[in-house]
C-alpha cells in the first residue's frame, strides 16, 4: 500500500510516498540549479519554492556520456545515465522509515563511476533495506567529468567535491526533518565515490559534517597536483578551440564538452599527466580527478589528514577489481609486450611490477597478469596505505565472494552493501550467499550506528574482515607498498592467485 507523506526542509515543503513502512523523497535540490552563470561555478543557494514540492520520482542527473549498448548489463550499478529533466540535478534522495521519529543514523552514499558518469538514482543504491533497518540512508548527484572537475584559469577547482560539501551541509541542516541526526553521520561511496570520500577526510571545508566515513575501492591518491589539472583544463579547451577561463567553457553546451573530453580520453596526442614520480595516477582511464592545492584540498597526496582525528574509518576493496569496469577489453589479446606497454605509459617500473604478478609464469596470461598488476596498483595497495595514514580508528575489509562471470570484481560488492542483489543479477548471478549480504548490510548497519563494524582495529596486527561465502577475520594480504608510495611490497604481493580461476576476458569500458 502507497501512501502520501510530507515533510518541511528549509527550502519548501515536500510531498514523498510511503510504501510497505519506508517513506523515500526524491530528486530534492540541495543546491541551485548549475545552469548558465551557475555552470563551472561552485554550488550556490537551494532557491525556495512555494506550495508542497512533488519528490515522488528521481531527478535530473549530471551531463554524462553514454553507457555503451554492450555494457548494459552494468546500468543497475551505473544508473539511468543523463536525464535532462528540469537541469536541475544536484539533487539528493532519501528514505527513511518514519520522518516522524528522530535521532536515527544517518548513511550518505556517493556514486562512483569514474568522475565521469554515475548517479544516486542507480537500482544498486535503492535505500530502501536501510530504511527497513532503522537508518536514513541519502544518495547524492554531482557534477561529473569537465563540468565537475577543471581547474579554471580564474581560480576554480573541484566543482564536484564542492558539490558534496554542499549536499553534506545540506544534510546537516536538513535530516532531522526526515528522522535523522545529523550529529550521527556517515558518507561512504564506492570507487570514484569512495575517492571522493577519503578526499573529504582531507578538506577542511568538510569538517564536522561527518562522523565516520566508509571507503570502498578508493582511497586517497588518486588526485592531481593543481599545476597538471591546469594542463588538463588547457588541452580540453585546445580541444574546444577556446581558453581553459570560465566563461570560455560555458560558450559551449553539455553535449559539445562530452564530445571534447571523449576524444581527449581516446584519442593520441593525450595530455601527459604523468606527476614527478612519472605516475598518472588515472592510468589514462579516470581522466578527471580531484585536485590538490586550492581551498578544498590544501595538502598534497600522501599527507595525513589533520581533519579528520575523530571520523572512524572503514576502508576496503575487492579481491579483483580491475575483472570489469576499466576500459581494456583489448587485454585477452595482449603478450607480454602489450601488457608492459600498456602499464608503462603510465607507470615507470611496469616490467618489474608486472613480473611479481606472474607475467613470464606459463600458467599466468599476460592479461590476468596485467588485471591483476592493476587491482594491486590502482585499488588494494593505495587503500591499505590510506587507513595507516588515517588518524581515527580505522578497520579494513576485503570483498572475496567470487561471482560467476568477472569473480572478486570492481563495483559486486556494493548491491551486498544494500541488500539489492535482486536488482543486479546480469552482474552477479543467482547464487548470491544469504549469508554474505546478511554479513555486508548488517556491519554497514552497525558501523552507521555506532563505529564498530565487529573486529579489531587495523593498527600493527594488519588483520581484515575477510567477505565471502563464509566472512571471517584474518590477516590480510593486499601489498601497502611497505612505505613507497607506488611499489607494492614484494614480499606480499598476490598476484598469481588472481588468476587461479579461468574466467571470460575482463571487460573494461563503462568506468573509464
Amino acid at each position: 500500500m502507497t501512501t502520501v507523506h510530507t515533510v518541511n526542509t528549509e527550502a519548501g515543503r515536500l510531498c514523498g510516498d510511503r510504501t510497505d513502512g519506508v517513506a523515500r523523497f526524491l530528486g530534492i535540490p540541495y543546491a541551485a540549479a548549475p545552469a548558465g552563470e551557475r555552470r563551472f561555478a561552485p554550488p550556490g543557494p537551494i532557491e525556495r519554492w512555494a506550495g508542497t514540492r512533488n519528490a515522488g520520482g528521481y531527478g535530473a542527473t549530471a551531463p554524462q556520456p553514454a553507457l555503451h549498448p554492450a555494457h548494459a548489463y552494468l546500468a543497475p550499478l551505473i544508473g539511468p545515465g543523463w536525464v535532462i529533466g528540469d537541469g536541475d540535478y544536484l539533487n539528493l534522495n532519501v528514505w527513511t522509515p518514519d520522518p516522524g521519529t528522530s535521532g536515527l543514523p544517518v548513511l550518505v552514499y556517493i556514486h562512483g563511476g569514474g568522475f565521469m558518469i554515475g548517479s544516486g538514482a542507480a537500482p544498486a543504491f535503492d535505500g530502501t533495506s536501510f530504511a527497513r533497518d532503522g537508518v536514513v540512508l541519502v544518495t547524492i548527484n554531482y557534477r561529473l567529468g569537465a563540468e565537475g572537475f577543471l581547474a579554471l584559469s580564474d581560480g576554480i577547482t573541484n566543482i564536484g567535491l564542492r558539490d558534496q560539501i554542499a549536499a553534506l551541509r545540506w544534510v546537516r541542516d536538513n535530516i532531522a526533518g526526515f528522522g535523522g541526526n545529523p550529529d550521527n553521520v556517515t558518507v561512504f561511496g564506492e570507487s570514484a565515490g569512495g575517492t571522493s570520500v577519503a578526499f573529504l577526510l582531507h578538506s577542511p571545508l568538510a569538517g564536522g559534517l561527518f562522523q565516520r566515513a566508509i571507503v570502498a575501492s578508493g582511497h586517497d591518491e588518486m588526485a592531481r597536483p593543481l599545476e597538471l589539472s591546469e594542463e588538463l583544463t588547457k588541452a580540453l579547451a585546445a580541444r574546444l578551440g577556446t581558453s581553459p577561463t570560465t566563461d570560455a567553457f560555458r560558450a559551449f553546451s553539455a553535449p559539445d564538452l562530452l564530445r571534447a573530453q571523449a576524444a581527449l580520453l581516446r584519442n593520441e596526442p593525450r595530455p601527459d599527466l604523468r606527476d614527478d614520480n612519472g605516475v598518472d595516477p588515472g592510468h589514462r582511464r579516470a581522466l578527471f580527478l580531484p585536485t590538490t592545492g586550492d581551498d578544498v584540498l590544501p595538502d598534497p597526496v600522501g599527507v595525513p589528514s589533520t581533519h579528520s582525528r575523530g571520523v572512524d574509518l572503514l576502508i576496503g576493496t575487492t579481491l579483483e577489481e580491475a575483472n570489469l569496469g576499466f576500459g581494456a577489453e583489448q587485454f585477452a589479446a595482449f603478450d607480454a609486450h602489450d601488457a608492459v606497454a600498456e602499464l608503462a605509459a603510465t607507470y615507470p617500473t611496469a616490467e618489474a611490477l608486472l613480473e611479481r604478478h606472474g607475467l613470464h609464469d606459463p600458467a599466468v596470461t599476460p592479461a590476468h597478469a596485467l588485471t591483476s598488476a592493476y587491482t594491486d596498483l590502482m585499488f588494494r595497495s593505495p587503500s591499505r596505505r590510506t587507513a595507516r595514514r588515517h588518524p581515527g580508528p580505522t578497520y579494513v575489509y576485503e570483498f572475496a565472494w567470487p561471482a560467476p562471470l568477472h569473480g572478486a570484481a570492481h563495483g559486486l560488492d556494493v548491491p551486498f552493501v544494500f541488500d539489492t542483489t535482486q536488482a543486479c543479477r546480469d552482474l552477479i548471478g543467482d547464487a548470491a550467499p544469504d549469508t554474505l549480504i546478511r554479513a555486508m548490510h548488517q556491519t554497514w548497519l552497525d558501523f552507521a550506528a555506532h563505529g564498530d563494524p565487529g573486529w579489531p582495529t587495523y593498527g600493527d596486527a594488519r588483520k581484515a574482515m575477510r567477505f565471502d561465502a563464509s566472512p571471517h577475520l584474518c590477516e590480510d594480504t593486499a601489498p601497502d607498498g611497505s612505505g613507497d608510495r607506488y611499489l607494492p611490497d614484494t614480499s606480499t604481493a598476490q598476484g598469481s592467485a588472481h588468476a587461479e580461476r579461468e574466467r571470460p576476458a575482463p571487460d573494461f569500458g563503462a568506468f573509464g
